[in-house]
């Protein structure tokens, strides 16, 4: 099996966007799958879709990705979130309106043996966040696949099943057991919220899923957020990684 990535939570921020796409051409990586939330939070959604729509194999959408079209209610958004919402809107073209229409909510590739969804595969337009074992154990009832990939709460984590309730939180990498299953949050692109500011995605193999970091030009992204007017809160919270 050739080695593939998987990236999410994107939020229109084009640096970090590039510096990963960078790094996984470096690693020879040629088929990319993305987890939703291409939009909101960043300055730069346009270019952004631009260059997940060329580059990703399956696109998904995100919470935010569908507020920006009107198909989920924002009522739940604080109001740093709603801000960026409805400043996408008014940024987006009418042609990237449509194409976020066409990312699909949740799609297997049976050539992977993997699911690939924003929130969770039990309810994946309840938009809810997936941070306990007790409700991992939930989620793997819902696919069975070898794979879920997830995005959503923007904190990278590989949860390993090995049945009879054995199931472990792994931060970093693993060897893929034959007989284990894996929920992997592959984390966020655009705004990881970790402690660690540098982008995040994941690479699989034969043997390994991985947590990869990549370092990008935050002041350049937070300079582009402040000339767009979006909130302070979103424009600093990308040097703490939080």
């Amino acid at each position: 099996m050739t080695a593939y990535a998987v990236i999410s939570d994107v939020h229109a921020n084009l640096h970090a966007l590039e510096a990963v796409i960078k790094d996984i051409e470096g690693r020879g990586i040629e088929e990319i799958y993305f987890s939703g939330d291409i939009v909101g939070y960043g300055p730069r959604p346009n270019e952004c879709l631009d260059i997940i729509l060329e580059r990703c194999k399956i696109l998904i959408a995100g919470n935010h990705d569908w507020a920006v079209i009107g198909y989920t209610d924002t009522e739940y958004f604080n109001d740093n979130a709603l801000f960026a919402v409805e400043w996408t809107r008014d940024h987006l073209t009418d042609k990237h309106m449509d194409d976020i229409r066409e990312f699909k909510l949740f799609k297997s590739d049976p050539a992977r043996n993997a699911l690939f969804v924003h929130a969770t595969p039990k309810d994946p337009d309840s938009w809810d966040y997936l941070f306990s074992l007790t409700n991992a154990a939930i989620n793997f009832r819902s696919f069975n696949q070898k794979f879920c990939f997830i995005g959503h709460s923007h904190t990278p984590v590989i949860i390993e099943n090995a049945g009879q309730g054995k199931m472990s939180a792994i931060w970093t990498s693993t060897i893929i057991q034959e007989t284990c299953r894996y929920i992997v949050n592959v984390g966020s692109v655009g705004q990881p919220r970790d402690g660690d500011p540098r982008a995040s995605y994941a690479v699989v193999d034969n043997s390994k899923i991985e947590i990869i970091r990549v370092p990008y030009d935050i002041q350049q992204t937070q300079m582009e957020m402040f000339e767009a007017g979006l909130p302070a809160r979103l424009i600093e919270r990308l040097s703490f990684g939080q």
